[in-house]
């Protein structure tokens, strides 16, 4: 299944954010946990973490050092700060409301079948 890039993109944020909640990660491991998390049915490229995780350095919701690896290679590790911990809050609570409203509306309507391209 492909996930449509504007549902990628909406929910990038606070899962990385969530991910590094648990605990400080490099990059790849953050792209390998997001798999993970995804069952597989997300995989994410360098091009689009590494950008998101430089964004959220400039706006203060990550920090990051550089540490070696036990394999003796350098890796830039990635932090969640108090600041971004309170915008992870802050998007889970959105994150309900867009849930609970969509859980509401799957409910009362029926299911559409799925579209199998190639019949008509």
């Amino acid at each position: 299944m492909r996930i449509d890039k504007d549902l990628v993109a909406a929910s990038a944020t606070p899962l990385v954010l969530g991910i590094l909640a648990d605990g400080d990660l490099y990059g790849y491991a953050i792209l390998k946990r997001v798999g993970e998390l995804s069952g597989g049915r997300m995989q994410w490229t360098d091009g689009m973490l590494y950008p998101l995780l430089h964004r959220l350095e400039r706006l203060g919701h990550v920090s990051s050092s550089w540490g070696t690896s036990e394999a003796g290679r350098r890796r830039k590790h990635y932090a969640i700060t108090s600041t971004g911990r309170a915008a992870l809050a802050e998007r889970h609570a959105q994150w309900d409301v867009v849930a609970d409203a969509l859980r509401q509306v799957w409910e009362s309507a029926p299911r559409p079948a799925p579209v199998v391209e190639g019949w008509a």
